[in-house]
């Protein structure tokens, strides 16, 4: 009876063999034996795949693409930038061949200072005086008539090239910039912080565009960039307080130049420009005289329109001087001759590409040689 209950006793004290299951789930980071294939029971983690895409195995990657190169220093850069503007073009194409010299070519010269936006009563005037040049036998051929229409095209710029001068009296010298939307202010005033930087003074930036979000950004990043302090409020703040405060700060620090920015707005949004006076007046209650310029930024691709932005700013703020941008690339050009003859007002700057040094006092000679031939053929 003894020796029954022995046999059919359960033998609890013999080890159990583990499975492989029951390894795999004790060392899960284990290798699993060969042959055997564990399913697991969550889903694995997602992992990064860090080999090349098998449809571009061999293509080593690629660096990011350089920055371009600034223009040329002097009147190369001009014509390197301008060439491809509507203006050059259609003067290159009509001077291409050696014209014959009659009133043909003379509808076709003002045909293209329409086209390039120079104006109906600037093109007139110009080719009415050529037209009289001709009749009375100025030109000998039409290598001449294009050596006077360059110099009566510097003779219409020429008032108005003249760059801004920072009064040393007026510290600090206060810049308001204004302009539409997307003309470029805020990279405007980036790249005058760099060359007023450059030339040793002491400036502040004012981050007065509160409208866009990602205004008061972009311009802090230019202000680390250069070494400039930028004083700015969060989104939708009021602007002139923005450069209430940045005017108080400047003088406090003994700042040399304040730029402040303005949000852009349509010349036809009576209450935004309404704002924008706003901000000169509260300039004011710190310093009678500020702001001491108000630099209006034009786009280049504008066109005619840009007369009348012009006309409605200078309602609300004296426009002193202007900046003329994008004028490389497919930019007509013609618009900076129809401000002139409109307005009288100095142009300061033109931009003719997107580095710092590509924003270029203005210069009227090397504007002018940029858009015309240099000789026929």
């Amino acid at each position: 009876m003894v020796s029954w209950f022995r046999r059919n006793k359960p033998e609890s004290a013999a080890p159990r063999r583990l499975s492989t299951e029951d390894l795999a789930a004790a060392f899960p980071d284990a290798p699993a034996p060969a042959g055997d294939e564990v399913a697991p029971t969550t889903p694995p983690a997602p992992v990064v795949d860090t080999v090349p895409a098998p449809a571009e195995p061999t293509t080593p990657k690629s660096d990011p693409a350089p920055e371009a190169p600034p223009a040329p220093a002097g009147k190369p850069g001009w014509r390197e930038r301008l060439r491809g503007s509507a203006f050059a073009r259609s003067f290159g194409g009509l001077f291409s061949r050696n014209p014959r010299l009659d009133d043909d070519l003379l509808d076709e010269i003002e045909t293209a200072l329409l086209t390039a936006d120079v104006g109906v009563t600037a093109s007139t005037q110009l080719v009415e005086s050529l037209r009289k040049r001709m009749k009375a036998r100025e030109f000998a051929d039409a290598n001449a008539l294009l050596r006077a229409l360059r110099a009566d095209l510097v003779a219409l710029l020429a008032p108005v090239a003249l760059p801004l001068r920072i009064d040393a009296g007026r510290k600090p010298f206060v810049i308001l910039t204004v302009g539409v939307n997307g003309v470029g202010k805020t990279t405007t005033i980036g790249k005058l912080a760099r060359r007023y930087k450059d030339e040793g003074r002491a400036l502040m930036l004012a981050a007065g565009d509160t409208f866009r979000a990602a205004a008061v950004a972009q311009l802090q990043a230019w202000g680390e960039r250069n070494g400039v302090a930028v004083v700015a409020q969060g989104q939708n703040a009021d602007a002139a307080s923005v450069a209430f405060d940045a005017l108080q700060a400047a003088k406090s620090r003994g700042v040399e130049v304040l730029i402040a920015d303005t949000a852009g707005r349509l010349h036809t949004q009576g209450g935004l420009m309404e704002e924008l006076a706003k901000v000169a007046r509260v300039l004011r209650k710190l310093d009678p005289e500020a702001p001491h310029e108000v630099l209006m930024v034009i786009d280049g691709t504008t066109g005619q329109n840009a007369i009348n932005q012009v006309r409605k700013f200078s309602e609300k703020v004296p426009v002193t001087g202007l900046v003329v941008t994008k004028l490389d690339g497919t930019a007509k050009g013609g618009v900076v001759f129809a401000l002139a003859r409109e307005f009288g007002i100095p142009i300061r700057y033109a931009g003719i590409g997107e580095r710092p040094e590509d924003l270029r006092v203005f210069d009227a000679e090397a504007f002018v040689d940029a858009l015309l031939p240099e000789s026929l053929g």
